[in-house]
């Protein structure tokens, strides 16, 4: 059944965010405290909300989920992550993710993990394997990090 207004089943996609965020060489991740991906390390990123742009919804998200602001913000790519339902007509989960790289504002200090996330560090972007990320997530940071140093 699709419940038009939740986020399983949805009758159509959902626009998210995310965001590679820099500061002194290091990449800001989140683990994942909600579905989709529960438990998982990522970006920091969610729904974009009726009413808001996109880059509004990018600062709010990573502020919601790591209490870091961001500046410098640049476009990367756009991700499809559509996670098969049991009717084969009817995906579990179907968002348009739009990744962007930025930077952690100055003053930005260590993350501290709320909404949808329980964890968020400062990650060495050349040693991610510890945090069974993504595929497409670790090539999204590589862009970002090659754009950063050309």
């Amino acid at each position: 059944m699709t419940d038009k207004a939740g986020r399983q089943n949805p009758a159509r996609p959902i626009i998210g965010v995310g965001a590679v965020v820099w500061r002194d060489g290091k990449v800001l991740l989140i683990r994942r405290g909600k579905p989709p991906k529960a438990g998982e390390w990522s970006l920091p990123g969610g729904a974009q909300e009726l009413g808001e742009t996109v880059i509004e919804s990018l600062i709010r998200e990573v502020f919601e989920e790591t209490s870091i602001q961001i500046e410098n913000i640049r476009f990367l790519e756009i991700v499809d992550l559509i996670v098969p339902g049991d009717a084969a007509d009817a995906p579990r989960y179907h968002y348009t993710l739009l990744d962007f790289s930025a930077d952690a504002t100055p003053h930005s200090t260590d993350p501290v993990p709320g909404d949808d996330a329980d964890a968020a560090i400062w990650a060495d972007p050349d040693n991610l394997e510890p945090y069974g990320l993504w595929a497409k997530t670790i090539e999204v940071i590589k862009t970002s990090q090659q754009q950063r140093n050309s």
